[in-house]
């Protein structure tokens, strides 16, 4: 006698492979922010823009007043932080500090409301400029400029 096999999942799907979406951000709850730090050195000539992760090793996005790019991909844009899944900033302010003047330049505004227009919420403001405690002397002599 010949004996007949009958498979019961003939019809049955393969086993199939589960695809697993990988995000470089951390996993972040509904309503929840994801700080960055924003580092902004603001002379009366120049202002520079550095936004790092909250340890302050990785540089997210780098932006000065002189940045000249041949090609619109190489420029940084504010919307990188985005992508990346920072949702607010905390701010440090930097002046020039020592024995020059320890209030920051006019390009510190700006560059506070350009952040906060394009989207992105602002922690806490802190003024880190650079005080000396052993009152150093300004280039020049003590009787001012002679001619």
């Amino acid at each position: 006698m010949a004996a007949i096999i009958i498979c019961s999942d003939f019809g049955a799907p393969k086993n199939k492979k589960e695809e697993q979406v990988i995000s470089l951000g951390p996993q972040v709850a509904e309503g929840e922010n994801i700080f960055g730090l924003c580092h902004i050195f603001a002379s009366f000539n120049d202002t520079f823009v550095h936004v790092t992760n909250l340890s302050g090793k990785e540089t997210i996005c780098h932006v000065t007043g002189g940045i000249k790019v041949k090609v619109d991909r190489d420029e940084y844009s504010p919307y990188r932080c985005k992508e990346l899944g920072i949702t607010a900033l905390h701010i440090k302010l930097q002046a020039t500090g020592g024995n020059r003047t320890k209030t920051p330049g006019p390009g510190t505004q700006s560059a506070l409301t350009a952040l906060a227009h394009s989207g992105m919420k602002i922690g806490c403001i802190e003024d880190v400029t650079l005080i000396p405690s052993n009152s150093t002397h300004r280039k020049g002599s003590c009787c001012g400029h002679s001619l």
